[in-house]
């Protein structure tokens, strides 16, 4: 099991997918659809290291498929529902309901840094930060003709209540529109960052350092986790296909960090 998968590395050092382990991660399948639970250390869209570095790659070597469409994508280390549509009618139609936010619902589960005590809705632009020193790094805008128009609502689900530990908050997040970075950018705009989030929490340098040298324990001391505690935990698509509502159970290092703050889970 060990040469497939090493959940603790992540970049050019991650694991590959262990072909044994991959159909636990499938949600729904059917002739037109493989939608699966994507975790928090692999790639969407293959790569040079071969089928298994890959979340596209390892459906295909599933599926015995040379060509498989992605309906939606996930950063690396965000975790949940991916969807794959088998042939081209089907993709054509799920990314023209993809393009139509009216016609696709998206719930994520994120656990934020600090306690959020009512819903929020951030409604900030967002563009490239020139600023940056991470050239992949977006940011809040205020009259910028380059900007999109961008919105998010935040709803704490459940705070920690264990004191040992920096003060946290489960989050359901909606996403209005589907910006680069969005959520873990307005995350940061209202000051509850994203727990793990090496760009957008309390030091974009942790993401520099990180690509030199992986995570290490004493950035651990402050992300708290290795990866962005963020998962697409649904995916409605029951407005184009009959009864296609996705969901995606958290995985287990979310599921530890909630236990560890002691954070009523119940979604």
């Amino acid at each position: 099991m060990s040469e497939y998968v090493n959940p603790e590395l992540f970049g050019e050092k991650a694991g590959l997918v262990n072909p044994d382990e991959f159909p636990s991660w499938i949600i729904h399948e059917d002739e037109n659809f493989l939608v699966l639970n994507k975790p928090g250390w692999l790639v969407c869209h293959p790569s040079k290291n071969g089928p298994y570095s890959s979340l596209v790659g390892a459906a295909r070597e599933y599926l015995k498929a040379d060509i498989l469409h992605l309906v939606n994508r996930l950063d690396r280390e965000t975790s949940g529902v991916v969807v794959l549509a088998k042939n081209k009618q089907t993709a054509s139609m799920a990314q023209k309901a993809m393009d139509d936010k009216s016609l696709v619902g998206k719930k994520y589960l994120a656990i934020l840094d600090g306690h959020l005590n009512a819903e929020i809705t951030i409604s900030q632009p967002l563009s490239d930060d020139k600023n940056s020193n991470v050239a992949i790094k977006t940011c809040c805008a205020i009259r910028k003709l380059s900007a999109k128009s961008a919105c998010t609502v935040f709803a704490p689900i459940a705070l920690s209540q264990n004191n040992e530990y920096r003060p946290a908050t489960l989050a359901e997040v909606k996403i209005i529109t589907g910006r680069k970075h969005q959520i873990r950018a307005h995350a940061q705009w209202m000051n509850h960052h994203v727990v793990g989030d090496k760009i957008y929490g309390e030091d974009e340098n942790f993401y520099l350092d990180f690509i030199e040298k992986g995570v290490t324990d004493e950035m651990l001391k402050t992300l708290q986790m290795r990866r962005q505690a963020l998962h697409a935990y649904e995916m409605d698509f029951s407005k184009v296909f009959p009864n296609m509502i996705f969901r995606a159970p958290l995985k287990q290092d979310m599921i530890d960090f909630i236990q560890s703050r002691k954070i009523s889970y119940s979604v």
